[in-house]
């Protein structure tokens, strides 16, 4: 069994997520319409991932941006009752915190507003780079949301962190602006693990196919490509062949939120106990499902070993 007391340092976008359910549609403009729910959550990439990597048993830190203000001090709150280091958090005065405002459809689809915040201005001199010493992977998490930070500051973390002994992986989100592959491509050559989802990778690749789609990434130098893809569950291929579909794990879905951000969770700690690629694949499945089962980005979350019996897999 692998060392694994290092864990994940989850590097990217910190964010408040006012979760809104059910929406059907907005008022009209001065109009008021009744939801069931209203809460607030942590959200971000970069926290939800970490939240995740702690409830499944691995350590996990956090290296963000936020404001001082009410969502910067909640976030910080919450992390540390989640046992998630928040060393590398950077607490900015006159920057407000990244929020979210996320509309649930009464079908669990989400649609979101998004405010930038303290994410713009994240960048590699936000970045602690004494922090590798104390962790095994390096996950940049939501990137082409960090102007600042994407394409060759986050390029140079990344080429750091392996020179320091790292595995590196690499998440995006969706690009409103139109930059793809230009803030993406050089990060791909020091990235050990891409887990895009589906969507975000056809759009960096101009292809379809999954398989192409894979090839496309694993010829920039990335190790492994597992791309999550919702209702059709996950594909994943590795440099040395590895490669298939998992299919989902059917939950009655209350919100999707963070179920990308899960699966990365669940990815990465099945990575570092070095179980068979197809095994990480449908573990990371199965923390994505459990996700998706409750409002809220990491409310579903379980432990490793309660996500081990519902997933059905047989490990210590």
């Amino acid at each position: 069994m692998a060392n694994i007391t290092k864990g994940v340092l989850c590097a990217g976008i910190a964010v408040a997520d006012v979760v809104v359910k059910p929406v059907a549609g907005l008022p009209e403009e001065g109009k008021l319409r009744l939801v069931d729910e209203i809460e607030l959550h942590c959200g971000g990439c970069a926290v939800n991932t970490g939240i995740g990597l702690s409830r499944l048993g691995i350590k996990s830190g956090i290296s963000g941006r936020v404001g001082q203000d009410g969502f910067g001090n909640f976030l910080k709150e919450r992390l540390t009752e989640e046992g998630v280091s928040t060393t590398g958090l950077k607490m900015v005065a006159g920057e407000r915190t990244s929020a979210t405002a996320i509309m649930v459809s009464p079908t669990g689809e989400r649609s979101f507003l998004h405010f930038l915040g303290a994410n713009r201005n994240y960048s590699s001199a936000d970045f602690d780079l004494s922090l590798f010493r104390d962790y095994q992977i390096l996950h940049l998490a939501g990137i082409l949301l960090t102007p600042s930070f994407d394409g060759e500051p986050a390029a140079s973390v990344m080429r750091q962190a392996k020179e320091a002994g790292l595995i590196t992986s690499l998440d995006t989100a969706w690009d409103s602006t139109g930059r793809w592959l230009e803030a993406v491509g050089p990060i791909l050559p020091y990235t050990d693990l891409f887990l895009p989802s589906i969507e975000e990778a056809k759009m960096l690749s101009g292809l379809k196919n999954p398989d192409k789609i894979a090839n496309f990434f694993l010829k920039t130098g990335v190790k492994v490509v597992a791309l999550k893809m919702g209702y059709e569950g996950s594909y994943f291929k590795s440099s040395l062949g590895e490669e298939g579909f998992v299919p989902i794990y059917p939950v009655e879905v209350k919100d999707t939120t963070g179920a990308g951000d899960a699966f990365v969770a669940g990815f990465l700690a099945g990575y570092l106990k070095e179980w068979p690629l197809r095994q990480v694949t449908q573990f990371a499945n199965a923390v994505g499902a459990l996700a998706a089962s409750k409002i809220g980005a990491t409310a579903g979350i379980r432990s490793l070993a309660e996500t081990l019996r519902f997933a059905n897999i047989d490990k210590e």
